[in-house]
């Protein structure tokens, strides 16, 4: 019996034999049969979608709103360039070139 749970255990069977079609088996009955509930942590998946759907990223060439890091006036552009007057600026990221200039804002929006 000892040696039946050391080989179960350390599992020394080939593949060739009943006992390893049977663990096969056994892990395909796993997958198939586990409820999704035992993989959930508690936070709902739709919650995640819901929030990453809502912002929008824009990027805007410095150009534009005269590069400068002002949220009032990206807010302005972002209203006249989307037509969309309920806009709202979430973050504004500077992104710089090379050469270390402003070439635009990466800008998220609701």
């Amino acid at each position: 019996m000892l040696n039946i749970l050391k080989k179960m255990f350390f599992w020394n069977y080939a593949r060739n034999t009943w006992q390893w079609d049977a663990l096969c088996v056994l892990i395909l009955i796993f997958i198939f049969l586990t409820p999704q509930r035992w993989f959930q942590n508690g936070e709902p998946a739709g919650q995640f979608l819901h929030q990453t759907r809502a912002a929008e990223t824009l990027l805007i060439p410095a150009e534009a709103i005269g590069n400068t890091q002002d949220n009032q006036q990206i807010q302005q552009y972002i209203r006249r360039y989307r037509g969309r007057e309920n806009a709202q600026i979430v973050s504004v990221r500077k992104q710089t070139g090379a050469d270390g200039k402003t070439i635009g804002y990466e800008v998220d929006i609701r």
